[in-house]
């Protein structure tokens, strides 16, 4: 499992290794012991969406903050993290990348960030695990399209969203608690 830092800190793309043969391929999708952090997942979601679908950008206010490892196992995604912590260097910035069946990356999103995803493919099946439960009080986000966050999503149709995701707030009416 190689583990990459990207420019925004304790946000990780994780690859893992592969092993291919005649047969098909195997590999460790999670394995705590080759990742140098103190994570006890709770929970593995599921979700298909269909082309063009947007969810997001989705957090959880403490005390019910998650940390997410995300991969796409059917499929395509663009996978979206957005850093809400105050004290961070890269607060209010977005770090977007391709997540694969073919790939096989996925992403360690940290508590503070808001999180989205738009399918690339026909369809995609992303997986999940968080590190905390779900609370609908503590849930919460902001609008995918917010300008102030500059989210390249480089869509090609009209998005699909929930009615829950287009009542978001932008990020100039967030009061972060992180």
């Amino acid at each position: 499992m190689k583990i990459n830092k990207t420019f925004i800190e304790d946000l990780l793309i994780i690859q893992p290794q592969l092993f291919k043969d005649d047969r098909g391929f195997f590999y460790e999708s999670y394995n705590k012991n080759n990742l140098d952090i103190n994570i006890v997942f709770v929970q593995d979601n599921e979700s298909k969406s269909y082309k063009g679908v947007i969810r997001g950008l989705h957090f959880q206010a403490p005390p019910f903050e998650q940390t997410k490892l995300v991969r796409c196992v059917s499929g395509n995604i663009l996978d979206v993290a957005v850093d809400l912590r105050t004290n961070s260097k890269t607060y209010g910035m977005s770090f977007s990348i391709e997540l694969s069946s073919d790939n096989k990356k996925q992403l360690l999103i940290p508590k503070g960030f808001a999180h989205g995803f738009q399918i690339l493919s026909e369809t995609a099946i992303v997986n999940y695990k968080v590190d905390n439960y779900y609370n609908p009080k503590s849930d919460s986000g902001l609008i995918w399209n917010d300008k102030d966050l500059s989210i390249d999503w480089n869509l090609d149709l009209k998005p699909i969203l929930s009615v829950k995701d287009l009542k978001l707030i932008s990020f100039k009416e967030l009061k972060s608690p992180f």
